[in-house]
C-alpha cells in the first residue's frame, strides 16, 4: 500500500468516526450544525434534538397539535409570582400547563415540578391557586402548553421568576442531578443553580 493510500484511509477512519459521533437529528438522523431545537415528544415527555428542516416541519403543524412540539425559545423575566399557595416544598421548582387527558379544550391543569437529587419530582398543583397566580402575574395566561413552564428560584432569598422553554427546565434538571452530593445537596449545587439564572437572558420567540 502506497503512503498516499494509507493517508487516505486514514482521513476516511477520521471522518467516519467524527461523523458517528456527531449530534444528529433524533427524527430524520441529519447531523446538526451547532445550535440546534428542540421537539417534545408529548407521550413520553422526552426531548428529541431536532435540524432546521425538522423544526420548521413541526412548527407548521403546532396548530394542530400531534405527538411532537417544537419548543418555542422566548425567555421573559416576571415580576415576583405567589407560589407558595401551590404547594412548593423548596425554592426551586418549575410549573407546566396543560389540558386534562380527553378534555379537548376543556379544563386546565398545571403541574408542578421540583429538581431533586433522582430527578424531577411531579404533582398537580391546586388550579384554584393557579389561578391566582395568574390574576396577580397575567403575563402567565400566555404559557405556551406543554412546552414553556413557569421557573421559579426563591431559595437562599433569591427571587428568580420566568417564563423559559422547558428545555430550560431540563437543564436545570440535569444540573441538580450532576452537582447535588450527600442528603442536603452539599456546597456545590446550589451556587451552580444560582450561575445559571445569573446566566439567563430574555429572548424573543
Amino acid at each position: 500500500m502506497t503512503a498516499g493510500a494509507l493517508a487516505r484511509l486514514v482521513r476516511d477512519a477520521a471522518g467516519r468516526r467524527a461523523e458517528e459521533a456527531a449530534d444528529r437529528c433524533e427524527l430524520c438522523r441529519a447531523v446538526l450544525d451547532g445550535e440546534h431545537r428542540h421537539l417534545l415528544d408529548t407521550a413520553r415527555q422526552e426531548l428529541l434534538c431536532a435540524c432546521r428542516a425538522c423544526a420548521l416541519l413541526f412548527a407548521d403543524r403546532a396548530a394542530g397539535g400531534g405527538a411532537y412540539r417544537l419548543v418555542p425559545r422566548r425567555r421573559v423575566r416576571l415580576p415576583a409570582v405567589a407560589t407558595r399557595a401551590l404547594g412548593v416544598p423548596v425554592g426551586l421548582a418549575f410549573f407546566v400547563t396543560g389540558r386534562e387527558e380527553g378534555q379537548g379544550q376543556g379544563q386546565e391543569k398545571v403541574t408542578a415540578h421540583y429538581p431533586g437529587p433522582a430527578g424531577a419530582v411531579r404533582w398537580e398543583a391546586d388550579p384554584v391557586a393557579w389561578r391566582e397566580a395568574v390574576a396577580g402575574v397575567p403575563r402567565l395566561a400566555t404559557l405556551e402548553h406543554d412546552v414553556e413552564a413557569l421557573l421559579v428560584n426563591t431559595a437562599r432569598g433569591l427571587r428568580h421568576h420566568w417564563i423559559v422553554p422547558v428545555d430550560d427546565c431540563f437543564r436545570v434538571v440535569a444540573l441538580v442531578r450532576r452537582e447535588w452530593r450527600g442528603l442536603s445537596g452539599g456546597d456545590r449545587v446550589w451556587p451552580a443553580v444560582e450561575r445559571f439564572f445569573g446566566g439567563l437572558t430574555e429572548r424573543d420567540p
